[in-house]
């Protein structure tokens, strides 16, 4: 059973990234500034590689499957990522946003991970720390920026913020047999981390001056861990795996 769950905490997070790589990654060529075409391109490039180790710790601890065949060959229904991240990217200040909410939630995760007492996700949450402190701080900075500027570019950053933090709040769904990982050191659960994030993205809200919503009646979208998507998961998917699934058997 724990062994079940413990798969479960890393596929949702590395679905989440997976997923959530592959849509800041169509921001290539298309950012406000040349600036912001790098910088999204680069933290997708680097989500899908935390993706790709999460999947790798599964195969190699868990009798997991090959990281390419589990990432392009599963069902839509088999996937675990929370519905944020898989809403289209949108508009600038919807997808910028999606990755303030996301990236603190990354953040406040895998810094718990790193007193985890599953070997594996500690190591992990320890190596990719600087990434993360990497993409909070280009978020918060860019939160500020556009918050400062007031006006029209206030007020879209407060209608994304309005949009996005239900959605966000799904990212916290809690899973099956969460209690035996807390009661095992593994993480300190869904509700922990929620409050942590909470304490962490109003810390930058108050500084630009946006109102986030309240968190007493904020109904949270869930249903993705459960397998249940937005319309918007299985044509990514099919783009995403177009070219695996062609040959699942080739060697690059």
């Amino acid at each position: 059973m724990m062994k079940n769950a413990i798969a479960e905490l890393i596929t949702k997070m590395a679905d989440d990234e997976l997923i959530l790589g592959h849509r800041n990654s169509e921001w290539t060529g298309l950012g406000p500034v040349m600036e912001e075409d790098i910088a999204f391109s680069s933290m997708a490039q680097d989500k899908i590689g935390h993706a790709w180790a999460l999947y790798r710790i599964l195969q190699e601890q868990l009798d997991g499957e090959d990281p390419d065949q589990f990432a392009f060959m599963r069902a839509e229904q088999d996937f675990k990522c929370c519905h944020l991240v898989e809403m289209p990217i949108g508009t600038y200040d919807f997808s910028l946003m999606r990755h303030f909410l996301f990236d603190h939630a990354e953040a406040v995760r895998y810094d718990s991970l790193q007193q985890s007492s599953f070997e594996p996700l500690q190591q992990l949450s320890r190596k990719l720390k600087g990434e993360l402190k990497y993409h909070t701080l280009h978020a918060d900075a860019w939160i500020l920026q556009l918050c400062k500027a007031g006006g029209e570019s206030y007020e879209r950053m407060q209608a994304a913020l309005d949009q996005c933090f239900p959605l966000a709040a799904g990212i916290f769904e809690p899973g099956n047999d969460e209690q035996g990982l807390i009661n095992a050191g593994i993480y300190p659960g869904e509700q922990a981390l929620y409050q942590r994030w909470l304490d962490a993205v109003n810390t930058v809200l108050v500084k630009a001056s946006l109102n986030m919503p309240d968190p007493a009646t904020l109904i949270p979208q869930y249903g993705g861990r459960k397998g249940n998507h937005t319309p918007h998961l299985q044509p990514l998917l099919q783009e995403m795996g177009e070219v695996f699934r062609l040959d699942p058997t080739a060697r690059w």
